[in-house]
C-alpha cells in the first residue's frame, strides 16, 4: 500500500513581483526627477546688501530674464513667461488673496534698467505697496 505523504506548505516569499515594482518605480524616479529642477536662468547683479530677514510667508518674486520676459514663482506654469496685463491680474488676485506677501523683483544683469522700472510700475497698479530687489552676494564697498 502506497504512504501517502502530506505535502508542507511553502513558506517562503516570492520577492521577484516586489523587484519588478521597485524597478519600475525607479525608472519613473529616474524620469521625473530632472523635470522637477526646472527654472528660469538669470544671471543677478551682485551688490553689498544685507538679507532680508526671513518671514514666514514665502515672497512672491517676480523674474524678469535676459529677454524682459515676466515670470512668477506661483501658480502651476512657473516657467511660462507671463504678458505684462496677465502678471498685474495674477499678482493682484494673489494680493487680494493674502495681503501684505511680500514682493521681490529678480531681474537679470543684461537687462536694462527701463525694463525693471517698467515691471515695478506693473506692480505697482496691481495693489504692491512696497517691492524688493534681489542680488548676488559680493561687491563690497
Amino acid at each position: 500500500m502506497p504512504r501517502s505523504y502530506r505535502r508542507r506548505p511553502i513558506s517562503e516569499i516570492n520577492v521577484v513581483p516586489y523587484i519588478d515594482v521597485m524597478l519600475v518605480l525607479l525608472v519613473i524616479f529616474m524620469i521625473t526627477a530632472p523635470l522637477l529642477t526646472q527654472g528660469v536662468k538669470v544671471d543677478l547683479p551682485q551688490a553689498a546688501a544685507e538679507p532680508i530677514p526671513r518671514t514666514e510667508a514665502e515672497p512672491l518674486v517676480i523674474t524678469v530674464d535676459s529677454h524682459g520676459d515676466y515670470y512668477m514663482n506661483y501658480g502651476e506654469d512657473r516657467d511660462e513667461p507671463l504678458e505684462p496685463r496677465t502678471l498685474v491680474v495674477k499678482v493682484s488676485a494673489l494680493l487680494r488673496h493674502r495681503p501684505g506677501l511680500p514682493v521681490l523683483v529678480r531681474g537679470d544683469r543684461s537687462v536694462s534698467y527701463g525694463d525693471i522700472v517698467v515691471l515695478m510700475s506693473l506692480l505697482q497698479g496691481a495693489g504692491v505697496p512696497s517691492v524688493g530687489l534681489m542680488t548676488e552676494p559680493g561687491l563690497s564697498g
